[in-house]
């Protein structure tokens, strides 16, 4: 035994070959925290010291090799500041050069996963073989930083320019074949073949027959580029890559710099190259709520796992209601594995279904995710019927009629005297409240809400909305088969528009006062969308359908009427008055839906619908005005993000749901809330709660109880509390 730590241990062989294995003990994957590096520095120094040895062989007794390093240090680490980050990257930058440089032939066994830093650790060796089920890639830009460890330097001399910016840039995980054709591993062997091959390998090398000095110098020396192939390389990449992720997101065309900057360098140039500008990234918010992010997202899936654990599995699913939602859900539903009836009362509803669900198989492949036999095979999950024969055999109903309470109610009475006693019932309902829908069941015990986004195979969330008689093993199964669908289930309690659609809603009661100020809705849209909404409110409540968000808006102004009333009815002090939404309504307007609404649609060449100016719609919009006001874009953006955010606090406070990380992942996956804002907690926080606090008091003198911040909110100001703890602060601008 050459050394023995708590996740590393390193054993002599009798052919003298040393084997360094990665296992952290008390954990299902490897991950390289500060402890595990610090073990990995003391390991380097153990074979430095050991005589005659003659190669190195890097394992992982886990099912991955390394899923990279540990994000949960990341945002304590990140507060330290600049200099704090640079000293840890030159130690760590130490140690990988230390594997690079030892004095007989190294390689890596992949066996699985190996991401950002695990991916950058086997970067260092000499020689990479990989397991065929096995993917390596440097995800490190989807968190808004680069490749700290060496990834910018190494990768490029390895596999090209071009292909590292792809790789880099887009974060990608590369599959083993990928790999094998880029150059980025040596070969692609079955996995039980894996050590045997990666000790032949090492064989070759230590007898002479593969040069691995000649390795490390093509990895240790600049990038063999002429200025075309530099020019071709660089600048084309940033242009299109900046197109891509957008001004908010500078990580990707950051990466594509230091790979730039550093082509021409040496090592240790080009390492401390890459280190600046890690820092640079790391120092700024952009990176500290998307860190933010995967830490919340973690949250969600723990929860998540723990309802599953206590679930019966659902093996057979039924969905009430075909048509497009319908279609939807069942298509999700089979393409993951669980199959489905779908069942409707009209035939031509049934074949809109099917038509849906073939069309989004057929996308598969195309896309070449699917073959045409496999696709074949999945649509055979779905069957369709007319009659509840087979319903006593099925585990959970998703309804999905009509959002009309009668309907629903009649449709969920029916279904339950044809399922067995066990049968979870749930209801798709984006606003009705799942204690009312209840009322009439025998078995009020075993129903909860299902609330799907539209288009179901794009939108990652599902509500799983408890009601009072709701049982945990009604919620347990429901969260159970929103995993199994791929989906992020986040449970929520009862309440008009449950979390997501009550926060949306004070959002275009924003907007709605906006317009009767005589604000330009094309303006208001254009502002939102460069905060970094994927559409402004004009463009989305066209996208939800205005009739929908004329009836959302009746149940939350039933519901809310002290800040909500005029989303049902007439503004405040003025009975006949109407808001923009209602306008657009009453005069046909539906949006995309009947191609007219605050923008008309043609079709695009690949027949969507695109958006063009409507000189009828800005009329009625004027109609609406009560007076004429010019904004400036930070009050459209305290206009409109205040009412929201509240309510987002409000929802927390009233237990709608359980923590900050899971109502500001419900905003992201739900409504676009801006990612690289964190969610709407988070942004209140990098506010500053009492700064918050001070321009929502401002608001609510002119325009009312919509901008009344909360008591409880204030006394977080007043204490200097924040939502998220005190580690978890953004670091300060370097």
């Amino acid at each position: 035994m050459i050394y023995q730590g708590n996740a590393i241990t390193v054993v002599r062989g009798d052919d003298d070959i040393a084997t360094l294995t990665f296992d952290l003990q008390d954990e299902s994957v490897n991950k390289l925290s500060s402890a595990v590096v610090t073990e990995l520095d003391e390991a380097v120094k153990a074979l430095q010291g050991e005589s005659g040895l003659a190669g190195l062989l890097l394992t992982s007794a886990k099912e991955a090799f390394i899923v990279g390093a540990d994000i949960t240090e990341f945002q304590a680490m990140f507060g330290k500041g600049g200099d704090f980050l640079e000293s840890m990257l030159v130690r760590v930058h130490g140690i990988f050069n230390a594997i690079e440089d030892l004095p007989f032939p190294t390689v890596t066994a992949i066996n699985g996963l190996a991401l950002g830093g695990g991916c950058e650790v086997l970067l260092t060796t000499d020689f990479r073989v990989m397991s065929e089920s096995a993917q390596i890639g440097l995800p490190e830009t989807k968190l808004g930083i680069l490749p700290g460890w060496g990834g910018c330097v190494r990768l490029p001399r390895l596999i090209g320019a071009d292909n590292a910016v792809e790789w880099i840039a887009g974060g990608t995980q590369n599959r083993a074949d990928v790999a094998l054709k880029m150059g980025a591993v040596d070969a692609v062997v079955p996995a039980e073949q894996l050590e045997a091959a990666a000790r032949d390998i090492l064989a070759r090398a230590i007898a002479g027959e593969l040069d691995y000095r000649a390795r490390r110098t093509e990895k240790q020396q600049p990038l063999k580029l002429g200025p075309i192939e530099q020019m071709m390389a660089f600048e084309t990449a940033k242009g299109y890559v900046a197109g891509k992720a957008g001004p908010h997101y500078p990580a990707p065309v950051e990466a594509i710099k230091v790979i730039q900057k550093g082509a021409g360098e040496e090592r240790a140039r080009a390492q401390a190259i890459e280190s600046k500008a890690f820092v640079k990234l790391a120092m700024g918010e952009v990176a500290f709520n998307l860190v933010g992010l995967f830490m919340n997202d973690q949250v969600v899936k723990k929860k998540g796992a723990r309802y599953e654990k206590q679930a019966r599995p659902v093996k057979q699913a039924a969905v009430l209601g075909a048509g497009i939602m319908g279609g939807g859900i069942a298509y999700q539903s089979a393409s993951k594995g669980t199959p489905i009836l779908m069942k409707d009362i009209k035939d031509d509803a049934i074949e809109l279904g099917l038509k849906e669900a073939r069309k989004l198989f057929a996308k598969q492949v195309e896309r070449g995710k699917l073959t045409t036999e496999k696709m074949a095979e999945r649509l055979t999950n779905i069957r369709p019927t007319l009659a509840y024969g087979d319903f006593g055999h099925v585990d959970l109903v998703v309804e999905a009629v009509v959002e009309n309470p009668k309907v629903k109610e009649a449709v969920l009475a029916e279904v339950e005297a044809e399922v067995s006693e066990q049968t979870i019932l749930t209801s798709n309902t984006s606003t009705i409240s799942i204690t009312r829908l209840a009322q009439n069941l025998k078995r009020p015990e075993n129903f909860c809400g299902m609330h799907f986004f539209n288009p179901v195979h794009r939108m990652p969330l599902v509500e799983v909305i408890r009601g009072e008689q709701t049982s945990d093993a009604a919620v347990a199964a429901t969260v159970a088969y929103a995993r199994a669908m791929g989906k992020t289930p986040i449970v929520v309690n009862d309440c008009p528009g449950f979390l997501v659609n009550r926060v949306l809603f004070p959002y275009f009661g924003g907007f709605s006062l906006l317009m009767e100020q005589g604000a330009d809705f094309a303006r208001v849209d254009k502002v939102m969308e460069k905060f970094g909404w994927p559409m402004g409110p004009a463009y989305l409540l066209d996208v939800v359908g205005l009739d929908t968000a004329v009836h959302a808006g009746e149940v939350m102004a039933e519901g809310f009427p002290e800040r909500m009333g005029s989303l049902g009815g007439g503004a405040k002090g003025e009975g006949d008055s109407q808001s923009a939404i209602q306008v657009m309504f009453e005069n046909d307007r539906l949006g995309q839906k009947n191609a007219k609404g605050f923008y008309a649609y043609e079709e695009d060449r690949r027949g969507k619908p695109k958006k063009v100016r409507d000189e009828a719609a800005i009329e009625l919009v004027k109609g609406v005005a009560r007076e004429s006001r010019e904004f400036s874009d930070e009050e459209i953006i305290a206009r409109m993000m205040v009412p929201l955010c509240l309510e987002a606090v409000r929802c927390l406070e009233d237990g709608i749901v359980g923590s900050p990380a899971e109502a500001d992942m419900a905003l992201i996956y739900g409504i676009g809330f801006p990612p690289f804002r964190g969610g709407a907690l988070r942004y209140i926080d990098a506010m500053g709660v009492d700064a918050f606090v001070a321009l929502a008091d401002d608001l609510a003198k002119e325009l009312g109880a919509l901008y009344a911040p909360t008591d409880k909110l204030r006394e977080m100001a007043a204490a200097g509390e924040r939502f998220y703890d005190t580690q978890n602060q953004a670091p300060a601008q370097a």
